[in-house]
């Protein structure tokens, strides 16, 4: 992200490992203009003008809940909605 946090949200780790994803081992990561000169699709969710931009890609800016200090139930939904975005770019 544009400001990652030091670690990744213990919620998340729990909801991601619900549905059969290991997320624990990983780092937050700031998102590098080489990261987006190698992706074809960039998936934004607010970092407004911090998100390094170049033409030919496509970007999608994502308006989702932040998950930061937020609990398991609170968690789900956000999974959930992030899946079904995914789901439906593939």
């Amino acid at each position: 992200g544009s400001e990652p946090a030091d670690q990744i949200n213990q919620a998340a780790v729990a909801a991601m490992a619900e549905d059969g994803i290991d997320i624990a081992g990983n780092q937050p990561r700031i998102l590098t203009a080489e990261s987006v000169k190698e992706s074809d699709v960039v998936i934004t969710m607010g970092c407004g003008d911090t998100c390094p931009i170049f033409p030919g890609k496509r970007y999608e800016d994502w308006d989702l809940d932040d998950p930061a200090g937020r609990g398991i139930d609170a968690v789900r939904p956000i999974r959930d909605e992030i899946k079904a975005r995914i789901e439906r770019l593939l």
